[in-house]
């Protein structure tokens, strides 16, 4: 009986893990994939006209941290007076998060 609880449990936490992996993803394609590509290279019009960064590069997924990444997300982000990116609006935090983690399976 507890060998079943606990194969249970842990089916359970396992399917969790990939809806949100997938959610996740579909939430980049809605708010990213305009600039970042579907890739993360940046390589769109958008992205290159606004400088969007290689997430597939090792040592610019290096230099962002979770927290910089999360802030900009939720946050935005601006050069000067020009937006480079809106706030991500209606996301919770933890949908943020999981974006987050997305953007780093891009990493080679």
């Amino acid at each position: 009986m507890n060998k079943s609880i606990i194969v249970a449990a842990v089916i359970s936490v396992a399917a969790a893990w990939a809806v949100q992996a997938e959610d996740s993803k579909a939430l980049y394609t809605k708010e990213c994939v305009k600039c970042h590509g579907e890739d993360g290279k940046g390589e769109t019009k958008m992205g290159k006209k606004l400088g969007a960064k290689d997430y597939t590069d090792a040592k610019v997924q290096d230099a962002v941290t979770d927290d910089a990444a999360f802030k900009a997300i939720k946050e935005g982000l601006k050069k000067d007076d020009k937006t480079l990116m809106k706030p991500a609006e209606g996301l919770t935090d933890d949908q943020i998060k999981g974006v987050v983690a997305y953007i780093r399976t891009f990493k080679k």
